[in-house]
């Protein structure tokens, strides 16, 4: 069994080897970094959904900003007739 990609991590460079001994050999330990690694993806995950959504967010004010101008201009074009 190989170790998941997430604990590759420089953080655990300097006990990689214990790291890779305990995770085949102590089932809390191995739960305990499966839970860690499965929360790495899960927050990269949100972090790509935020990304997209604060785009999209901006995009959406951005265009309400302009619709707003030309709602303004129109009244005031259209508003002396």
């Amino acid at each position: 069994m190989s170790l998941p990609d997430e604990l590759y991590n420089v953080k655990f460079a300097e006990y990689f080897e214990s790291i890779k001994k305990m995770y085949l050999i102590d089932v809390r330990f191995k739960t305990m970094c499966d839970d860690y690694c499965e929360n790495i993806v899960n927050a990269e995950i949100y972090k790509k959904k935020f990304e997209k959504n604060f785009r999209q967010k901006l995009e959406c004010e951005n265009l309400a900003k302009e619709l707003e101008e030309e709602i303004l201009f129109y009244i005031v074009r259209n508003s002396s007739e």
